[in-house]
């Protein structure tokens, strides 16, 4: 999928929130444009999973540049029980987005395919996009905080974050994916047998 400035106007035509006033901006003629790594976690179990794990992707991609996408894991609800199996993945990408940006991004994508955020907490969802991290930052906000804090204890996370950035290391913890994910138990978590037909310009699965 091409990031280019007239993609993305068509994008943001559909997207009626201040994330358009950002993304509108494009930089002039031989302007530096610093682009970050970042982590996503996608995860679904409402409706038809697989479809809505493309089309976050295929959202996602209109903004940001997909770099490696995980394959799907089929995971045991956490937090709540009594819900339906998850379909879990994660994705590195790049953008130039500053980080609270970066939310608002996928918050737009996450009400757009109809999240109702009165659910209740860790209960089901028919999409789910956190950030997992950005670069090296670390981050404390209100509604942000970067390295996502419950990322070194969740198995449906670090599984198939480990298939696409073992050697990333946690900026606070100072472990690498692959040594968080020793430290968890991942009985729970089995790869899908499914087909994951998204694909971008840079790769497919």
């Amino acid at each position: 999928m091409s990031d280019t400035p007239s993609s993305k106007k068509k994008f943001l035509k559909r997207m009626p929130s201040k994330y358009t006033l950002h993304c509108l901006k494009i930089p002039k003629w031989g302007m530096i444009v610093i682009m970050a790594t970042i982590l996503l976690a996608l995860g679904t179990n409402l409706g038809q999973r697989l479809q809505n794990l493309q089309k976050a992707q295929s959202q996602l991609a209109q903004i940001i540049t997909l770099k490696s996408i995980s394959p799907i894991y089929e995971t045991e609800p956490w937090g709540v029980e009594a819900q339906p199996f998850f379909l879990n993945q994660t994705v590195l990408a790049e953008t130039d987005l500053p980080p609270q940006e970066l939310l608002t991004l996928v918050k737009d994508i996450e009400t757009r395919m109809g999240r109702d955020f009165s659910e209740v907490r860790y209960g089901p969802r028919i999409i789910d996009i956190d950030i997992l991290g950005y670069d090296d930052l670390r981050l404390s906000s209100p509604d942000l905080t970067i390295p996502h804090p419950l990322l070194h204890e969740r198995a449906f996370v670090l599984v198939p974050l480990n298939d696409i950035a073992p050697d990333w290391i946690h900026p606070v913890l100072g472990l690498t994916v692959a040594e968080m994910l020793a430290r968890v138990d991942v009985s729970g978590v089995r790869r899908w047998q499914g087909t994951n037909t998204f694909h971008n310009n840079e790769h497919s699965l």
